[in-house]
């Protein structure tokens, strides 16, 4: 695996910029950047992550199967370590998060085992944070 990663950015709505700087923010533990009266920056886990409001956004509900899961999508997420995973489920469970997906190991057994969660933030955006024993299973084919 290339171990020169960049960080990746990633802008999506929000519909309440108090809700979602309090979730990204407190909940997700995220260092808060820059900010406007339409968009916060957050750092999660390294990666540039913006909430820009849109009251209007409308959230299109679809989900596909994934090993006996109905996976939402879109969705977004960093792929942890196993203990920064550990720490997070826990965090998410003290802050009384709902999980669409709860913590749980998918692929058992198989090529690309791994570890996952999915959540909602305030506004209705999926997000799944993962971890891998051997971060070598993330592109595995087989």
């Amino acid at each position: 695996m290339n171990t020169e990663h960049r960080p990746f950015h990633l802008a999506f709505p929000v519909d309440d910029l108090p809700a979602a700087r309090q979730f990204y923010g407190e909940v997700l533990g995220c260092a808060e950047g820059r900010s406007s009266d339409c968009w916060i920056d957050f750092n999660l886990y390294g990666h540039q992550i913006v909430t820009h409001l849109d009251p209007d956004a409308k959230r299109h509900k679809r989900t596909n199967p994934v090993d006996g899961e109905n996976v939402p999508v879109p969705h977004f997420g960093v792929v942890l370590t196993p203990d920064q995973w550990d720490a997070l489920a826990e965090r998410l469970q003290q802050h009384g998060t709902e999980f669409v997906i709860a913590p749980t190991v998918r692929f058992r057994g198989e090529v690309g085992e791994q570890a996952t969660m999915f959540f909602l933030d305030p506004s209705g955006n999926a997000l799944e944070f993962k971890a891998f024993a051997n971060d070598d299973q993330l592109f595995a084919t087989h």
